[in-house]
This record gives C-alpha cells, sequence and structure tokens, in this order.
C-alpha cells in the first residue's frame, strides 16, 4: 500500500532533493501555530546533525529494528551501517524508492497498521512517530499492533514532545480549556509542496504522562530515557 503520488508533498519533496538536489521547503500548515518551512535536507541529516534525543535513540537499539516512517532513511541507514539487520518502512512509494537507492536494503511499502507477520526487537517510532496515531484512541490501536511485532525483551524506542507551551502566559502559567472535547496534544496538519496539496491529517503529541497512561493501558510499562531542551523526551516502552 502507498499514497498517490499526486496527495505526498514530503515523498516528491524528498525525492526531488535526493534525485535534483531541489531543496524548495515543504510548507507546513497547522492549527496551532503559523506556517513553517521543512527544507527536504531535513530528512538527509547524517548522525552527528540529528537531535541529541535521536541519536541516543538509536544507540539504544538492539536486534532486529524496525524504523517505522522511515521517510528518506536516514536513520535504518545510520543502523545498518552499524551492522544491524533493519527493516525501513514508508508508506510514501518516492521515499521507499530513494531508501533503495541510497542502499538500505528492507524497505517495506505499506501503512504500519496493515503491515505483519515480523516480529523485532527494537520499533523505531522517531522524529515524534507515534503522532500518526492521530488521536488517543488511535495511540491505543498502534500500540496495541506493535505489541503483537514485539520479541521476548523487545522495545519501542520513540520521541515526542508536550505542547503545554504553546498555552504558557505571561506569567509562567498555562492556560488550557478543561472542558476542551480533545486533548490538547491533537493537532490538524496540512502539508503542500510546489503545486501539491497533501489532505488534511491529524497528528499527535503526547505529554510523558499522558503516554504513560495509555502505554499501561496497552501492557506496557514506559521508562523516560531522556529529556529534551524544549519539552520534549525519548521514552522507551517494555511489554509488562
Amino acid at each position: 500500500m502507498n499514497i498517490e503520488t499526486t496527495t505526498d508533498p514530503i515523498g516528491q519533496a524528498i525525492s526531488n532533493y535526493f534525485y535534483s538536489n531541489d531543496n524548495t521547503p515543504i510548507i507546513v500548515s497547522s492549527s496551532v501555530v503559523d506556517d513553517e518551512e521543512l527544507p527536504p535536507e531535513y530528512f538527509f541529516r547524517n548522525y552527528k546533525n540529528m537531535p541529541m534525543l535521536e541519536r541516543l535513540a538509536l544507540k539504544k537499539c538492539k536486534g532486529k529494528i524496525l524504523d517505522v516512517g522511515a521517510g528518506a532513511g536516514s536513520h535504518a541507514l545510520w543502523l545498518q551501517k552499524q551492522g544491524f539487520e533493519v527493516s525501513a518502512l514508508e508508506i510514501s512509494l518516492p521515499c521507499c524508492e530513494v531508501m533503495k537507492n541510497r542502499g538500505i536494503k528492507e524497505v517495506i511499502n505499506s501503512d504500519i497498521m496493515l503491515f505483519s507477520g515480523k516480529q523485532f526487537d527494537t520499533i523505531l517510532l522517531l522524529m515524534n512517530g507515534i503522532g500518526i496515531a492521530g488521536t488517543p484512541n488511535g495511540l491505543i490501536n498502534l500500540l496495541t499492533h506493535l505489541k503483537k511485532m514485539l520479541n521476548q525483551g523487545g522495545k519501542i524506542l520513540l520521541d515526542s514532545s508536550d505542547l503545554i507551551y504553546l498555552y504558557e502566559q505571561d506569567d509562567g502559567s498555562f492556560m488550557l480549556d478543561i472542558n476542551a472535547e480533545t486533548y490538547y496534544g491533537e493537532i490538524d496538519y496540512q502539508l503542500s509542496y510546489k503545486h501539491i496539496n497533501g489532505k488534511p491529517f491529524s497528528w499527535l503529541f503526547a505529554d510523558h504522562v499522558f503516554l504513560s497512561d495509555i502505554a499501561e493501558s496497552c501492557g506496557y510499562k514506559t521508562k523516560i530515557i531522556e529529556y529534551g531542551p524544549h519539552y520534549d523526551y525519548l521514552a522507551e516502552l517494555t511489554i509488562m
């Protein structure tokens, strides 16, 4: 399964950068902040240029690894060079083609929720990879699905962010609507690149307490490995 190229801004941008060195930015529109620009070259960063939490996550990997939402394959490629057996899973067909041309041996073009039948020692969800869940219920479904793919003693490594900072007031307090129907980490996005307008989608950011509660309900134990510089963190989930 793959998404249509005509509605795949990230895939087309990554493909154009890889084959033509075209660094035209992806425009990221959201329900909470002004539009931002994301240069495709960011997906090709090497280990030294990765954020601290990503580097730490890669160092924590073990055994057979599944990299979910692999993008241009930078994480999978580094792990492969360290001698690991890595499967890079990505729903975008152009991204998969780029990863194959970058030398990644095992590339899987699929939606993670439709992929099964293999077992792993480490499942990676970096660049806020759990965001694909979209909602709290979606996160429950995702973690339940991934649980079936973990070997005994296996783990999920993920990074996410607490978006509470978006609601900080001048006096340092935080203003949230306690009667809101949705969790404050549920954000609506739409991406565009040149003439390509992606379909609107929901993306989930989880504070560490929220993540721990959801994970526990799915039968996981959560360990916060490290906190980042701006409300972000790296977590390890293991089966209880």
